[in-house]
């Protein structure tokens, strides 16, 4: 992560994080160990646990353990563990806080406003979670300025396009094995993440139908070469779905009873709401009669494992769909989550806004939802070039004035 290793060094140097505590909430692996380190390297205490409980790499965390990180996250953790982790967070008041969801600073807002009053900023990674802390804004409550990094181009341009697009269809082939070519892929949402599933499952060979709310998305949908249809309709055509919209409940019981047999459901969005986990267990225990029978599950439990991370669900008539991951992000339930080139960009923006918060004078940026800083997010793309040998060509100072002037 060589982007992320120079701005590291530059926070090492300037000594802005030194003495400062770090809470971090992303998704514990290889990379994000990286960014750790990178702030622990540059003077600050740092303290992460989970934001997923089915991301963290146990063998990651030892090793963050071993090399004086705090570290509160195992895989598997139960809803009730996950939050008690992120709470333990809060506690150790920390100065900072680097969120990917939301549910950290929700938290420290809510159950936890003892340690309010000593954070003096965050950073959000996600499209869901800007959108939860932007309605914190608009009500009023939130008490610190957070930086949207999902929303800088170094970030969503890649990370939410070629991150996803690539990772999701990793996880789906790891869980399955099954081939993608020739199949039908339904994608529902085309924002960045949406899109980026799309490209890469056309590059695969699968035939693409997108579905959508926002008119002006499903437009570029149509130019980008994608059938667009409402998600009914295509429900009686897809082999695999793709969700990827933030939102709650897009694939539900009405979809379910129109799909293939042996149709897939994986889930690239952020919580494990869009697909109805609740309507696919009501309708297996229906088919089963109410009961485990057959499945090798104690009565009352909804559909069987067949391969780790793939649960099948029987439906009436004798239909089965097969679930990835337990419908949470399936690019870090059964796979790595992104490539390292692209979190390399998305934590060094991270890192760069912290310094950017730790160096001002407090009470200069308000309480809020704030951009990256333009400079900092043209820093981070000049680095990836660099560090990738490519050079660019610069503006001369007459373009300079053409393009600033208008006569």
């Amino acid at each position: 992560m060589p982007v992320l290793g120079a701005v590291g060094r530059e926070l090492r140097s300037s000594g802005v994080l030194q003495g400062r505590r770090v809470g971090l909430a992303l998704h514990v692996e290889a990379k994000t160990a990286c960014l750790a380190l990178t702030l622990k390297e540059a003077g600050a205490e740092v303290v992460v646990a989970g934001c997923n409980p089915l991301s963290t790499q146990d063998e990651v965390a030892a090793a963050l353990a071993q090399a004086g990180v705090t570290v509160f996250a195992v895989r598997g953790a139960t809803e009730e563990e996950y939050f008690h982790y992120l709470r333990l967070v809060c506690r150790t008041g920390p100065d900072f806080v680097v969120d990917d969801g939301g549910d950290l600073t929700a938290l420290l807002h809510t159950e936890e406003r003892g340690f309010l009053s000593r954070v003096a900023g965050g950073t959000e990674e996600t499209t869901t979670g800007v959108r939860r802390i932007r309605a914190m804004e608009r009500e009023g409550v939130l008490a610190f300025p957070v930086v949207a990094v999902n929303d800088a181009r170094t970030k969503h341009l890649f990370d939410n396009r070629y991150g996803t697009g690539q990772s999701t269809w990793d996880g789906i082939m790891r869980a399955t094995n099954l081939l993608v070519a020739g199949k039908t892929v339904v994608v529902v949402g085309y924002g960045w993440c949406g899109r980026g599933v799309a490209q890469r499952a056309r590059g695969l060979g699968a035939r693409v139908i997108v579905c959508e709310v926002d008119p002006v998305a499903a437009i570029e949908a149509l130019h980008d070469g994608f059938e667009v249809l409402p998600s009914l309709e295509a429900a009686s055509r897809g082999d695999v779905f793709v969700t990827a919209t933030g939102c709650a409940r897009v694939l539900t019981r009405e979809h379910f009873l129109r799909m293939k047999d042996g149709a897939l459901l994986a889930n690239a969005g952020h919580f494990d709401v869009e697909i109805d986990k609740q309507d696919l267990a009501a309708l297996d225990r229906q088919a089963r009669g109410g009961s485990g029978a057959g499945t090798g599950q104690p009565d009352g439990e909804a559909g069987r494992e067949v391969r780790p991370w793939v649960r099948e669900y029987l439906l009436p008539g004798g239909k089965r769909l097969y679930l990835l991951a337990e419908g949470r992000l399936v690019n870090l339930v059964a796979g790595d989550g992104h490539p390292v080139e692209i979190m390399d960009m998305s934590f060094a923006l991270q890192a760069l806004s912290l310094g950017y918060l730790a160096g001002l004078t407090p009470g200069t940026l308000p309480p809020g939802v704030h951009p990256v800083p333009g400079e900092l997010d043209e820093k981070v793309a000049r680095l990836r070039l660099m560090t990738g040998g490519v050079q660019i060509d610069e503006l001369t100072e007459e373009q300079r004035g053409y393009l600033s002037g208008w006569r």
